[in-house]
């Protein structure tokens, strides 16, 4: 008597991976906080205490001055929410096949490092370029940030982006019939 034979089909090997991938998706990383370095420009020119660009009030002018601290705090929480918008529209169609939580969690860190790297190059900015504080008022009074949740703006923003455009390419697939 013969036993049946049960065909199990093998399953694929995935691609071997190559030091072209992996440095590929790293880029999710390194642009990000390439890009934090002219952010952290911007925020100087724009912020009022930097050079006051976005107000021209000369009130705000001066990084000493209290009724400046909540609109620098604001410009660069624009400008994280902005970039973190940003990274989440290109990460958009990035999320299907092998390596996407990887993406997904190095755009994160991206987001991160690059927030933490346009905070510091900004506050180099004003201290190169800006005016000196008064060392009488102490550290506190110069260009500096005043809420640090500031920071996870731009990952918060790109995880809710990639949250939505991910919703909608849900909602948006025929149903099988």
């Amino acid at each position: 008597m013969t036993e049946p034979t049960v065909d199990v089909p093998r399953e694929a090997a995935p691609p071997p991976r190559t030091a072209f991938w992996r440095s590929r998706d790293t880029l999710w990383l390194i642009i990000p906080a390439l890009a934090g370095v002219v952010l952290g420009v911007l925020w100087w020119v724009l912020a009022p205490g930097g050079l006051n660009v976005l107000s021209g009030n000369p009130e705000l002018a001066n990084p000493s001055n209290p009724g400046s601290w909540l609109p620098r705090d604001l410009v660069l929480a624009a400008i994280m929410v902005a970039a973190g918008c940003v990274v989440g529209l290109a990460l958009d169609g990035k999320l299907n096949g092998a390596g996407t939580g990887r993406r997904f969690g190095l755009a994160l860190a991206g987001g991160a490092v690059g927030a933490a790297v346009s905070w510091a190059v900004g506050l180099l900015a004003a201290q190169l370029w800006g005016t000196a504080p008064d060392p009488a008022l102490g550290p506190e009074y110069g260009f500096t940030l005043r809420s640090y949740a500031v920071l996870l703006l731009w990952p918060c923003a790109t995880a809710f982006v990639t949250f939505i455009l991910g919703l909608f390419g849900v909602l948006s697939r025929k149903p099988v019939k």
